[in-house]
């Protein structure tokens, strides 16, 4: 299986399977090796840098909803010199394309950091973060910041609001992929303390709202690769991307929950997935029976823990 997720070029982009981690649940590479098998997956996307060091948000970080998690972290990251020197050689060593998640800061940044990209043999392709409340004027900016530095894809992550706008302006901007998107933004009071916290929004409760961008994507801007991404928790989420036109689809926080069913997911969507055991009588035969499947049965419902999560934020 070959999928293409850039748009032809140079250095277009072609994964195995259409199944990769989003931005700020995988690490940097360095996490998961021990649980998953990377070779299943069709790529990884790094957690968020920026130009600049920058440093966690304070206070509470993680509210469990009634369906789902609100998250605020402040995206904390060593910024991207000492990112590059921590990372650069394990990246050459995976065997996957490996797509650095950019944090959209200022146009100068950005020119600056996609620069020091385009110079890494390990670096497959720059995910550009976008705020959400970004002016169009802001966004074709930025873009273009990274497009005219690098002649490695650069894949514009959209926010939830005018939505179809800023894809219309990436794509005249030189974007190579429209990633749909990143995680709403909502309000939520923390039982513990009593106060309200802002933060992102995922889980289930959010695969609808996105499901419908994406559709709406696919069918305006027919010439470009679209990622969907959000409340995907099973098979059968990222096959619901892939019916509304996405070319692949980013797994988020059902990874920090059950990390194996990332891999279950690429498998499935990969067509690695047993449909029936060998010497199967045919009232034994379930759909996806089969390793992967059995250890998924075995494991635990999903749930959202606030301990655990904020012990996963700190990594």
């Amino acid at each position: 299986m070959a999928i293409q997720i850039t748009r032809t070029g140079k250095n277009t982009l072609i994964l195995e399977t259409p199944v990769m981690p989003a931005a700020g649940t995988f690490g940097f590479g360095d996490v998961y090796r021990d649980i998953i098998n990377f070779e299943k997956l069709g790529a990884i996307v790094t957690n968020p840098i920026s130009y600049e060091p920058r440093t966690a948000a304070h206070g509470a970080r993680v509210i469990r909803l009634d369906s789902g998690v609100l998250i605020h972290t402040g995206l904390p990251n060593l910024g991207i010199n000492k990112v590059l020197r921590k990372y650069r050689t394990l990246w050459t060593m995976l065997p996957l394309p490996i797509i650095i998640h950019l944090i959209g800061t200022t146009p100068d940044h950005v020119r600056k950091s996609a620069a020091r990209l385009d110079e890494e043999e390990g670096v497959d392709a720059i995910e550009l973060g976008l705020n959400d409340d970004i002016s169009q004027d802001v966004a074709a900016d930025l873009i273009h910041a990274a497009t005219s530095r690098t002649e490695k894809p650069v894949m514009v992550r959209l926010p939830t609001t005018d939505t179809m706008n800023i894809a219309k302006i990436a794509i005249e901007e030189g974007a190579s992929t429209l990633v749909a998107c990143s995680a709403p933004r909502g309000t939520a009071r923390d039982p513990r303390t009593g106060h309200m916290m802002s933060g992102r929004i995922y889980g289930p409760i959010i695969k609808p709202m996105i499901l419908r961008i994406v559709a709406q994507l696919a069918q305006t801007f027919a010439d470009i690769p679209i990622i969907g991404s959000g409340g995907i928790h099973t098979p059968q989420d990222a096959r619901d991307y892939i019916h509304a036109g996405a070319r692949a689809v980013q797994v988020d926080t059902v990874t920090w929950i059950q990390p194996q069913l990332l891999e279950h997911i690429a498998r499935d969507l990969g067509g690695w997935i047993v449909t029936r055991e060998s010497g199967a009588l045919p009232d034994e035969w379930h759909p996806m029976m089969g390793d992967t499947e059995k250890k998924r049965r075995n494991q635990p419902d999903i749930g959202y823990d606030e301990d655990e999560l904020m012990d996963k934020l700190r990594r």
